[in-house]
């Protein structure tokens, strides 16, 4: 699913069971995609949904509270692409045939998730295609209106040709030609404006260009106006659309005769970089898209290579902000040579340089070695500094598979990231290996995750929660980061593969360890400090979390009350039986356990009649943007007031200004945190008094 971790499905679910709509949710989170759930209950609530909120997708059972025709009616009438999925026990072709008569666009089977999240998963794919392609259109309106515009006003002579006649030019072309409107310029030959000595050759270049061939970056020629002046002119030749027409854009320009010895110079200082003294980036895409262009008629192969030195960041304040250039320079220097004549090399962005070479897969990785090695043995000595730079080296192996610009750098650039992931490495992407990268990156992640384990690779960062209703208690809430080639990583960039390799435990009792010890830490030092951790599921039936809880607590002298444990909802839904024995086994030892995301089910109390907590932390989709939200305030005066009256506190995440915090405060949550209230770091100086 694209950006499933990114993005949030606003998924509405019609079915008569609460229970079955509740499980469906459950089963989209659990493999990964975030939803924010509507179930209505009749009718009027649905055209009310449709009407006021927006949908992404629909799924829809045979339901007793809403005919499934009802429903498809309603929808098509909203006038909105929402895609609709029947939820069934089992396929029926009288059923399947039915329901795409009225606008379903597939079956899903509720006993089968895997074929349900597969389901999910493909028509939101094509929903977000089709919502892309739709701004795409629309700014290509936008763009070819504005285009139009500039084409009038430009002082370049620009036309546009369809099978060599003239549809479109502006005031500038038609003075250069002679033709004082369109109209006399308008079905005649793109030859006619050709000297005839130049006609036969100009030919031939058209016809190649109407088999595909890309056009010359320039073609001189001399030009012929009406009155059948000649004056020497270059042309220079874009593929475009005119009012939805392929057609050919072209440039006419009056050359002046000069030295052409001193034009060649003028033109290569034009495609270069001035401190590099390699290719300047636009000069070299052209490169790639010819490449590109001809693998894609499987007439070369190519590989294209972007190189990084590693730890940049650092470097650079080593060698000095004012020499920054002379850096690149040195960077630039070593890269040429090692590269030598056998490929286009350009400086691609501030502190990156690419390689276009052409060649198989073997030699496209021969010489991203080879770049690094040159690196690698180097000393760069810049004015009095000196220092060793090593390299990062990712790329492509452009073929018929891959023969796209866009499919060409989103490679390029993804094995460039897992490069300089490892530093002083090379990652190359071939089409013929797809998981040989993400598998070699997966195992590093492992390896890392384990030595940060036996190590000190971890470290936690705290983030102060301010009490709002006057009680005095020192409270943070700890969060996990990793220490990776110099840089502190957030757990997205590597939970989901401790997840995957059944890490999560070992990872959850590191916390606690660590969390408990700081507790102790602080009582030592005269602070009563409270401190929240987030465990996941894998604790819930992990005998050693209890053993490692009881053992750390006793020992370190620290009282359970002062350990404020949480998971989110939707895992303690879908794992309550052992939520609910971990919970009992951990109110002997004083902790506190608490709910996160609270709020993002389709009744989230429900879940209260079953596990107990001491502690609800809001979904951050209630406190995201809440001040100019009511539905969010609304919903959020309902949890806290259920909760008081349950003797359960609240806290907000994610409070970014004085006013949210105001109203958050009027709703009556007990506790804040987030940017506004105090950043996480590694030290607790936050002032609660």
């Amino acid at each position: 699913m694209q950006n499933a971790n990114d993005m949030t499905v606003r998924l509405l679910i019609v079915d008569d069971s609460g229970e079955n709509a509740e499980t469906i949710v459950s089963t989209l989170r659990n493999s990964g995609i975030a939803v924010r759930p509507t179930r209505p209950q009749h009718s009027e609530e649905l055209a009310q949904v449709l009407g006021t909120q927006p949908i992404d997708l629909v799924l829809v059972a045979a339901a007793q509270s809403i005919p499934l025709l009802q429903v498809t009616q309603q929808i098509a009438a909203s006038g909105k692409d929402i895609p609709m999925i029947l939820l069934a026990e089992s396929i029926n072709e009288d059923e399947w045939v039915e329901a795409g008569a009225n606008g379903i666009r597939a079956i899903a089977l509720r006993h089968r998730p895997e074929h349900l999240l597969a389901v999910v998963r493909t028509e939101w794919t094509d929903l977000h295609a089709r919502r892309g392609l739709r701004r795409i259109e629309a700014q290509m309106r936008e763009t070819e209106r504005r285009c139009d515009a500039l084409i009038s006003s430009s002082r370049d002579p620009i036309a546009y040709v369809h099978e060599g006649m003239h549809i479109r030019a502006n005031e500038a072309y038609l003075e250069m030609f002679g033709y004082e409107t369109f109209d006399d310029v308008e079905g005649i030959s793109l030859l006619d404006m050709v000297a005839p000595q130049h006609v036969d050759g100009f030919k031939q270049l058209l016809k190649s260009m109407s088999k595909g061939d890309a056009p010359p970056p320039q073609y001189q020629v001399d030009a012929r106006n009406r009155d059948g002046a000649v004056f020497p002119a270059t042309m220079e030749f874009t593929q475009a659309s005119y009012e939805g027409e392929s057609c050919l854009q072209v440039v006419f320009r009056r050359r002046m005769e000069f030295d052409p010895e001193l034009a060649r110079e003028v033109e290569d200082l034009r495609q270069r970089d001035q401190v590099t003294g390699l290719l300047n980036r636009p000069t070299f895409m052209l490169h790639v898209e010819n490449a590109v262009a001809q693998a894609g008629r499987s007439e070369g192969r190519f590989g294209l290579l972007l190189i990084e030195p590693d730890h940049y960041a650092r470097l650079l304040p080593e060698i000095g902000l004012d020499s920054a250039d002379a850096l690149i320079g040195a960077l630039a220097r070593v890269l040429a040579q090692s590269v030598g004549d056998s490929a286009q090399v350009a400086r691609f962005g501030e502190h990156s340089f690419a390689v276009l070479t052409e060649g198989a897969y073997a030699q496209t990785v021969a010489l991203a070695d080879q770049i690094r090695d040159a690196f690698a043995a180097q000393v760069f000595s810049i004015g009095e500094r000196s220092a060793t730079v090593t390299v990062s080296v990712g790329g492509v192996q452009v073929g018929e598979k891959i023969a796209s610009i866009g499919q060409v750098l989103a490679r390029a650039t993804e094995c460039t990231q897992a490069a300089l992931e490892l530093g002083n490495t090379t990652r190359v992407f071939d089409p013929a290996a797809v998981d040989r990268v993400e598998e070699e990156r997966i195992q590093h992640w492992v390896a890392r995750i384990r030595q940060a384990l036996e190590g000190d690779g971890f470290q936690l960062h705290y983030q102060p929660v301010l009490n709002l209703q006057g009680e005095a208690l020192e409270l943070y809430e700890a969060y996990l980061r990793l220490e990776h080639n110099g840089e502190l990583l957030s757990p997205t960039a590597f939970l989901g593969i401790a997840e995957d390799h059944g890490l999560l435990a070992d990872i959850n009792r590191w916390v606690v360890t660590h969390a408990i010890g700081m507790l102790a830490a602080r009582r030592r030092e005269g602070h009563v400090t409270h401190m929240m951790v987030k465990i996941t599921p894998e604790s819930f039936n992990d005998p050693q979390m209890i053993a490692t809880l009881r053992r750390e607590l006793q020992a370190q002298g620290v009282p359970g009350e002062q350990l404020w444990l949480h998971a989110p909802e939707a895992k303690v839904f879908t794992h309550l039986r052992n939520a609910q024995q971990f919970l009992a086994a951990v109110a002997p030892l004083g902790c506190r356990i608490g709910l996160e995301q609270f709020g993002s089910g389709l009744d989230s109390f429900q879940l209260l009649a079953h596990f107990q907590p001491q502690f609800l932390k809001l979904d951050r989709d209630f406190t995201c943007d809440f001040a100019s939200t009511r539905e969010h305030s609304e919903k959020i005066s309902e949890i806290t007031a259920r909760a008081q009256a349950a003797n359960i506190q609240t806290i907000a995440e994610f409070v970014a200004d004085a006013n949210s915090m105001s109203l958050l405060f009027s709703a009556g949550v007990d506790y804040v945190q987030g940017e506004f209230v105090g950043p996480a770091g590694p030290a607790m100086n936050f002032d609660f008094s």
